[in-house]
């Protein structure tokens, strides 16, 4: 089994707490992964032969939050790392706000232009609806 790369981008830890979660029901299924922190991904790039899962919620107005945009803007700059990744995106957001779920339609259009396919569809957590989004990520 590939391992499992999971990132997160937070605004108020919400999507932390979800990748955590994650983390912790892969390690008792015995799923190799690893949780990258805000300050490991500078430089890192998702290796060809892993897969990589990204929490990510948006600001209020839509935008990456800070702790994960310049991690993506160095994804931006090396289009030929992301050849082939397989990756899956879950975006925590809420729809009372004019845009829903942008910041992980960032990387939504970003594999998308560059022919990546995702493992599954787009999972786009409401937060007026998942009162408990890391238990609805595990689905």
């Amino acid at each position: 089994m590939s391992v499992l790369n999971l990132v997160f981008g937070t605004v108020n830890g919400e999507s932390e707490f979800v990748a955590r979660e994650m983390a912790g029901h892969l390690c008792s299924a015995e799923v190799p992964h690893r949780l990258l922190e805000a300050e490991e991904l500078d430089g890192w790039l998702p290796p060809k032969n892993e897969t990589l899962i990204i929490v990510c919620s948006s600001t209020g107005l839509g935008d990456l939050p800070g702790s994960i945009f310049s991690w993506y803007l160095s994804l931006e700059q090396a289009p030929s790392a992301l050849f082939d990744l397989e990756y899956g995106l879950i975006g925590l957001g809420d729809s009372s706000y004019e845009v829903f779920n942008g910041g992980i339609e960032h990387f939504e259009r970003l594999f998308s232009d560059l022919g990546d396919k995702p493992i599954r569809e787009t999972l786009k957590l409401d937060a007026t609806a998942h009162y408990a989004p890391e238990k609805d990520a595990l689905s």
